[in-house]
């Protein structure tokens, strides 16, 4: 067996990971150490001892939510379906429904245990065009933090090494509190803010990526990738800096991205697959395998009829988080395709391999002043309004953007007014914002579903 070794960090970054953050998470009532701890052992075990693991915690959850959660309670008990009878084999889990945002937004508070505390308020970012409100307890936080701090480690990165963190929408980010920026000042983190992207932030942001020198990068591919190409228009030079590694994550990384962001940043890509909703459900490993955490995470390919396909063949990804019992994600669609690898990575590693992942991307939106902006910049507008049920949205040019929203009641004058005041406030004044309300969100000629949707370059100069 393998074994794990300490990242080649500074005296700084010792105190950090070693204390100063442990003693953040016990403040916080988290068990983020101990898990990556055990997480660092068991990444090594065979598959077998592995899916013994799922096994056990599968039927804990499904136990937990038939005694606690009033939504799985009632249907465990309509279908006759009892965990300490019917789960043998990680395959019964097939016994049970799929679960999608339709179902949990109707279940409403019946998805949250009867005796859970502490649950924070997360929604997706709704690049998927159905934005959803949901619920993470302390166990699901400790164990997702627990997984990202393995995969950095990976890399020879730690907690408390220099990072940059290109994410987040204008209101999140001017949003934070003090005790945050204080953790954050301590974890030696930095935000730079992905949506708004003219020549004068991104110039400020090469400026401010060599002042840190980070160790790590963490964002969006196409967001880094828009850096690297500012900064090799203008010829400055980033790979220089000591980076290690690139994180990016929330889209799909195609191929020209992963290589203009390392030869740019002179780094490596790690990518990664996962969501707020889902979880932290694959990062890759310096040997290039896409490594699922499964300890936490059980992940089905299932295809059009909702049935398991083999190992190699394509199929929506369906994934139950094991560390869910205050709020559970149980067979919950994803709404990606993807791929099981049929062969492990050469790194040693026993945990199962996603191949290939054919995540939902946005596109960039471009403002009437030039300023380039992440699509997400118009989902956060879209994504909190109880009455949008899903959404699509269409930058027909710079002068006109098109927003087609599904509703289950006619949209007021306010409510259409608020998302043309919001959408003006990204784009433009000038800029014409037509709402239409639809049935339904229709897909591609491709049959693929794009939720964001630019007509307009924004590689163009203006």
């Amino acid at each position: 067996m393998s074994t794990q070794t300490l990242p080649n960090t500074g005296l700084y970054t010792s105190v950090v990971s070693r204390l100063l953050f442990p003693l953040h998470e016990r403040m916080k009532r988290h068990t983020t150490v101990a898990v990556r701890q055990s997480m660092e052992q068991s990444q090594w075990w065979p598959a077998a001892e592995l899916e013994a693991l799922q096994l056990k915690r599968l039927r804990r959850l499904l136990l937990r939510a038939q005694a606690k959660v009033p939504y799985y309670r009632d249907l465990f008990a309509a279908a006759g379906f009892d965990p300490a009878r019917d789960v043998t084999t990680l395959a019964d889990l097939q016994r049970l429904p799929l679960l999608d945002k339709a179902r949990i937004r109707a279940a409403g508070e019946g998805m949250k245990a009867l005796d859970a505390d502490g649950l924070a308020r997360f929604n997706t970012g709704g690049s998927s065009g159905e934005p959803l409100i949901f619920y993470i307890g302390k166990e699901r936080v400790s164990h997702d933090v627990a997984a990202k701090w393995r995969a950095t480690r990976w890399w020879d990165v730690d907690i408390g090494d220099a990072e940059i963190v290109v994410w987040g929408s204008p209101i999140e980010l001017g949003a934070q509190d003090s005790v945050r920026a204080v953790r954050d000042r301590m974890l030696r983190t930095e935000l730079l803010p992905a949506f708004a992207m003219s020549d004068a932030k991104l110039d400020g942001f090469l400026a401010r990526i060599r002042a840190v020198r980070p160790r790590m990068l963490f964002g969006y591919p196409s967001a880094l990738s828009h850096i690297a190409r500012h900064a090799r228009a203008k010829g400055v030079r980033m790979d220089d800096l000591g980076i290690k590694v690139a994180f990016v994550t929330s889209e799909r990384l195609y191929d020209e991205q992963r290589q203009q962001i390392s030869e740019t940043f002179g780094c490596p890509v790690a990518n990664g697959y996962g969501g707020r909703d889902a979880g932290f459900i694959a990062h890759q490993c310096p040997a290039g395998g896409m490594h699922i955490t499964s300890e936490d995470i059980i992940v089905e390919i299932l295809d059009a009829d909702g049935q398991p396909v083999p190992k190699g063949t394509a199929g929506e990804i369906v994934v139950t988080h094991l560390a869910t019992g205050d709020f559970p994600f149980i067979r919950y669609r994803t709404g990606d395709v993807g791929v099981l690898d049929t062969a492990p990575c050469s790194c040693g590693r026993g945990l199962p391999l996603l191949k290939e992942i054919q995540g939902r991307s946005t596109d960039f939106l471009v403002a009437i002043d030039g300023t380039v902006m992440h699509g997400l910049a118009l989902v956060y507008i879209l994504r909190d309004l109880p009455e949008v049920k899903a959404f699509k949205i269409v930058q027909e040019s710079l002068e006109l953007t098109r927003v087609q929203v599904v509703a289950d009641a006619a949209l007021a004058p306010a409510l259409l007014q608020k998302i043309e005041a919001g959408f003006k406030a990204r784009l433009g004044a000038v800029v014409a914002i037509e709402v239409e309300q639809v049935p339904a969100i229709l897909p591609e000629k491709s049959g693929k579903f794009r939720y964001v949707v630019s007509k307009v370059d924004a590689a163009q100069p203006r």
